[in-house]
């Protein structure tokens, strides 16, 4: 990638398109590594524009990687958008076929130091020390909602909260066990001092269907509404409470599970703030800890890229099956499988899936991909990049994450969000204006790679970032209490 020449970049040598950091009008011409282009038309800022001329039928390259093919002759210095490319994608085309290999070898320098964490029965820290209610069934959301309201908490509580949703009633098979997974990974996460299972008593996810995924956990504490009593909730909290650490130790790096994720993406988003965050996960995965990383359907496009990271047949294997069952999904409900870049991405100069993709998966940077999870299923031992189950949306993406044991997200935006998780979620803006005009919103700008600043400043800033809030410091959603949960849907309703 080359910011050797104001408002152009070309981020691999091979391309044929060239990105306008700010744009440009009608007549510009623009160059980068001597070669020279004039725009043809006015060029929004983050959209790309020809640096060779490309035939009708021919490959639209970037990032070294076909990203659509041309739908009509395309000249130097014209605009290259949906105007004149096509996605290249179909459902019947082929998935990378298993070939033994080693992946890339990893060239990063460890983050030196340690966090501050709660330490957990089972080991693993929490960088947070809430407590979690967790209702089985939304009836119950209101009447849990009222006694956080009521109830004071110790001063040694960060926070009490009620991870809110309407399921639980009503659902049937699959449909049923997906959100008993998902909430039985969130009662086990380690920002959780202690969780209590809420249920009312009639609903389909019952406590013990619960509690058969959790097992045994000091952690956990489950209560039935209608048979027990709303006024057993304050002395289960306060249980609860009383059994958590009052205090912070140290741990090492490898003990830390960094989630990544991107939303509201533009034009900037692989040009900036995805690279930026695989940076920061390369050193993560150097110190020993763990990548997780999701969006099943935006990798669609970019396959090939990832299964170049994975060194065991049986997880790649395990990946192939994973986006076969996101293909299916659509599929089976009659939707067409890349309907994807969203209107908002298209605006911020995302044209095709495979463009999309290709700036998504660069946030998990370059390490070995060692385990695809199951939805909600927890890390495994090994550290790396770990790929769990999750469509592309926001919340349900982010919820995904933070189950399988992500203490923290690094949520990158182009076009900005002010939804927050039950965890920590960083908001890394891909440029500068965005920062300025949403400071509630995001917490990192990385942006100033635009205007001169190195990789190297940015990667340290943001681990310094990441390291303070490993160790208590807010993020913007935190300040205003927002977090929230949102579960996979795949079935009917009763």
């Amino acid at each position: 990638m080359s910011f050797s020449e104001t408002n152009v970049i070309r981020l691999n040598a091979g391309d044929n398109v060239l990105v306008l950091v700010q744009g440009g009008k009608k007549g510009e011409t623009v160059s980068s590594g001597g070669q020279q282009v004039t725009l043809s038309g006015d060029v929004p800022g983050g959209h790309k524009v020809a640096s060779a001329a490309v035939p009708k039928g021919g490959l639209i390259i970037k990032y070294g990687h076909p990203i659509g093919v041309a739908t009509r002759d395309i000249a130097p210095g014209d605009h290259v958008h949906e105007h004149n490319v096509a996605t290249r994608l179909d459902p019947s085309q082929e998935l990378p076929a298993w070939r033994p290999h080693q992946p890339p070898r990893l060239d990063a320098a460890p983050i030196p130091g340690t966090f501050p964490g709660y330490r957990r029965p089972n080991g693993r820290p929490g960088v947070r020390n809430d407590l979690w209610l967790i209702p089985l069934v939304g009836c119950v959301n209101g009447e849990l909602r009222a006694v956080v309201r009521e109830w004071k908490k110790p001063d040694w509580i960060d926070d009490v909260k009620v991870l809110e949703h309407p399921f639980g009633c009503s659902q049937l098979g699959g449909d049923l066990a997906m959100t008993a997974d998902l909430l039985a990974g969130l009662a086990q996460h380690p920002n959780a001092a202690g969780a209590l299972l809420v249920g009312l008593g009639c609903e389909n996810l019952q406590v013990p269907l619960m509690l058969e995924r959790t097992g045994e956990n000091p952690r956990i504490r489950s209560l039935v509404l209608q048979t027990e009593g709303e006024e057993k909730v304050v002395p289960l909290l306060e249980e609860l409470a009383d059994a958590a650490p009052r205090k912070r130790e140290p741990f090492p790096l490898s003990e830390l599970c960094v989630g990544v994720k991107c939303g509201g993406s533009d034009g900037y988003s692989g040009l900036t703030a995805n690279p930026l965050v695989g940076c920061f996960s390369n050193r993560l995965a150097a110190s020993g800890g763990t990548v997780v990383a999701t969006e099943i359907p935006e990798m669609f496009g970019a396959e090939d890229v990832v299964a170049e990271r994975i060194a065991s047949r049986e997880v790649h294997e395990d990946f192939i099956r994973l986006i076969r069952w996101f293909r299916d999904y659509f599929v089976r409900y009659g939707q067409p499988i890349y309907e994807n870049p969203a209107p908002g991405n298209r605006r911020g100069g995302i044209t095709t899936l495979e463009e999309k993709s290709l700036g998504a998966v660069e946030k998990a940077g370059n390490a070995p991909v060692t385990h695809v999870l199951k939805y909600g299923q927890p890390i495994q031992p090994g550290g790396g990049v770990q790929i769990t189950f999750a469509p592309g949306n926001d919340l349900v993406s982010c919820s995904a994450l933070t189950a399988s044991g992500a203490q923290i997200l690094l949520f990158t935006t182009g076009r900005g969000t002010p939804f927050g998780s039950v965890v920590p979620c960083v908001k890394i803006s891909t440029n500068s204006p965005l920062a300025e005009k949403h400071p509630n919103w995001i917490d990192f700008d990385a942006g100033t790679l635009l205007s001169g600043q190195t990789w190297e400043a940015a990667t340290d800033r943001l681990a310094d970032l990441v390291l303070r809030v490993a160790g208590g410091e807010r993020v913007a959603h935190e300040k205003k209490l927002s977090g929230e949960i949102t579960i996979f849907r795949d079935g009917v309703t009763v």
